[in-house]
């Protein structure tokens, strides 16, 4: 009997080595896609330095005048303001870990990527470091004053950086040059025979990133132990599966066709178990002890928090109401009744729903000081990273929105836009690569509006609430939208009545909105992660919102309810459910944690990885039933002002 075509496979060892294989053809292709500088010409130097530009390197990094002079010639020409500099010999695993983030094909039309550089050298134009706060002195190439960074971000430190110094920088600065950073192999440029670095720098180094280390040590040494085990266990399928593991980097970058040669490829290939157990280890040991140190930063906060909650939270929530808020109806049922399982604050809040409108809304409601303190340290402070991160990862969502208005506006679409609500101003960044000739403004209650004004991510920034501004935009605008916005507002209706006030005769409103009516929300319950309390203060459905816009003079042009899904119910769920059990012990406003609950906490977070391996895959069928069926978490409408309306 013939045995079946795959019989003898074993199949941890079979998906292990599919994924290598793919991850070093990846990894060769971003490597080859990286542009190359010319060769500098002999006797190059004591050149005139170029006007406008300020070249930062690394302790031990020399670049010399042609290689300067090089890279502003390639700056100018492809438009960059930003360019991070590769040396040719540019160590295995630090470009390896560089390809890993970055795809350089698309790394420059990508407005909301990250910016990632190698840690060496970075040309930057004076005018983005001016826009960035970070003022030039008159000094030579390499050099640039210590002082005028903002709260929280780097701080160039004289002629020289550390490579963490450098690539928080490009980070950083990126976000001035949204479309205008690249990443160049400067063959001028040597970064020598590298030495391993020690803890603390790989810490540093991936903190730069935005990347958290102990997770990825935690990882890599998961990763390592698993190909360790296929290989005693799982015969030439598990042998080849741990050796193509540690041949990566030269498979990845040797050979003919790259101008990058790594001076330490071959010891990098043939120490590569060894040394990436080792520096796991390190990056573990030393995460450790950082984290200790960051407990002692937060103690100013933490005392802060207890202070203020010494007096309780109940003065945080208005007395409940006892009609709808919405149609005024009496009869009122709780729906959902839950603690904030988004920071784990103190405190119980309740959404109750009308019988007759089905409009859901909180109750009691929280006062402006109880949303101050439940907002703090989320979308900016302690957790302003994590939030801003989670927003650059939506570019796919922010284009489809500004996609909607296709059909209903000019081909070169409209002139102005206001986008309330914009928080960082995410969304406008995005949208420019949709409309590139519009003036996107943005409107906002945080700081964060400001910020990205001098990013020029939105051309003015108004902070305030949206009411107060009616008067002064009136008719000033083409579009207005309210994307993940109205749920937030403590008064949707006058929120609908401003943006009437401020759009021209003809003018469009775009709004997206959670939809209390999905079938998650019922099936979830309190985990639904849309619910979003303590935040999320209205839940509108869909009729009750067209019947508002009817009254105030707007004609509902398109709803989507599948294309504004997104994708995170049964991850959401696991989260918030995580939370619950095993909250963040090292958040300031609690009661500081035992080992014992440390431990607990840790425990029960590595109990969920695979639960949310599962609830990842649940959530992308789930997504394209969404897709399929119109029947989404979420919705869009797109409505035009055709007349004055009633208003209420």
């Amino acid at each position: 009997m013939t045995p079946p075509a795959f019989h003898g496979v074993r199949w941890t060892s079979a998906l292990l080595l599919a994924a290598l294989g793919a991850g070093t053809v990846r990894a060769r292709l971003r490597v080859r896609a990286i542009p190359v500088l010319p060769v500098t010409p002999p006797g190059s130097t004591g050149l005139p330095r170029a006007a406008g530009w300020r070249l930062l390197t690394a302790r031990g990094v020399e670049a010399d005048a042609g290689t300067f002079l090089a890279a502003c010639a390639h700056a100018e020409r492809e438009g960059l303001r930003v360019l991070d500099l590769l040396p040719r010999d540019l160590a295995a695993e630090r470009l390896l870990g560089l390809v890993r983030l970055v795809d350089p094909a698309g790394y420059r039309e990508d407005r909301l990527a990250e910016g990632r550089g190698a840690g060496y050298a970075v040309l930057v134009a004076e005018e983005v470091l001016a826009r960035a706060g970070l003022e030039p002195d008159g000094a030579e190439p390499g050099e640039v004053d210590s002082g005028g960074a903002e709260p929280g971000g780097p701080r160039p430190g004289g002629a020289r950086h550390d490579p963490a110094e450098l690539i928080a920088l490009v980070r950083r600065l990126k976000e001035y040059a949204a479309d205008a950073t690249g990443l160049v192999v400067a063959p001028g440029l040597s970064a020598g025979l590298p030495a391993e670095p020690t803890g603390p720098a790989r810490v540093a180094e991936m903190r730069a990133q935005g990347l958290p280390p102990g997770a990825l040590a935690a990882a890599q040494l998961g990763g390592l132990a698993l190909l360790a085990g296929v290989a005693a266990r799982q015969g030439r399928w598990g042998a080849a599966a741990a050796g193509l593991y540690w041949l990566q980097p030269y498979l990845a970058l040797g050979g003919p066709g790259s101008a990058l040669r790594p001076a330490d490829l071959a010891g990098a290939t043939a120490a590569r178990p060894v040394r990436s157990l080792r520096a796991a280890a390190v990056t573990a040991a030393a995460s450790t002890r950082t984290a200790a140190r960051a407990e002692g930063d937060d103690a100013a906060r933490a005392a802060a928090y207890r202070a203020e909650l010494a007096a309780g939270t109940d003065r945080f929530l208005e007395p409940r109401r006892q009609d709808c808020p919405w149609c005024g109806s009496l009869r009122l049922t709780v729906r959902v009744r839950v603690p904030d399982l988004l920071q784990g604050k103190p405190g119980r809040f309740t959404l109750e729903q009308c019988g007759d409108c089905r409009h859901v809304f909180q109750n009691p409601r929280l006062t402006p000081e109880g949303l101050d303190f439940y907002y703090r340290d989320f979308y900016d402070g302690r957790g302003g990273e994590g939030a801003g991160a989670v927003f650059g990862r939506l570019g796919a969502a922010y284009r489809a929105r500004a996609e909607m208005l296709g059909p209903h506006t000019r081909v070169s679409g409209p002139d102005s836009w206001l986008d309330v609500g914009t928080g960082h101003g995410h969304f406008c960044n995005a949208a420019r690569t949709v409309w590139p000739r519009t003036r996107f403004d943005g409107l906002d209650m945080g700081d964060g509006v400001r910020g990205a004004e001098r990013r020029g991510w939105v051309e003015s920034g108004f902070q305030g609430q949206f009411p107060e501004f009616a008067d002064k935009l009136a008719g000033r605008y083409e579009v207005v939208s309210m994307y993940h916005y109205l749920e937030h507002t403590r008064d949707p209706l006058a929120e609908l009545d401003a943006a009437a006030a401020v759009l021209a005769p003809g003018g469009l409103l775009a709004i997206e909105l959670p939809d209390p009516e999905s079938r998650m929300a019922r099936l979830l319950g309190p985990a639904w992660l849309p619910w979003f309390q303590p935040q999320h203060q209205h839940l509108i459905p869909a009729a009750n919102l067209r019947e508002a816009l009817a009254d105030r003079g707007f004609t509902v042009l398109a709803e989507e309810h599948g294309p504004a899904h997104q994708g995170n119910d049964f991850v959401g769920a696991v989260a918030l459910t995580t939370t619950r059990l095993a909250p963040d012990p090292d958040r300031p406003w609690a009661p500081q944690a035992t080992p014992r609950q440390r431990a607990a906490a840790r425990a029960v977070r590595a109990a969920a990885l695979p639960v949310f391996a599962g609830a990842a895959v649940l959530d992308a069928v789930r997504t394209v039933a969404a897709r399929r069926t119109d029947g989404g978490n979420a919705y869009r409408m797109l409505a035009r002002r055709t007349s004055a309306g009633a208003g209420r």
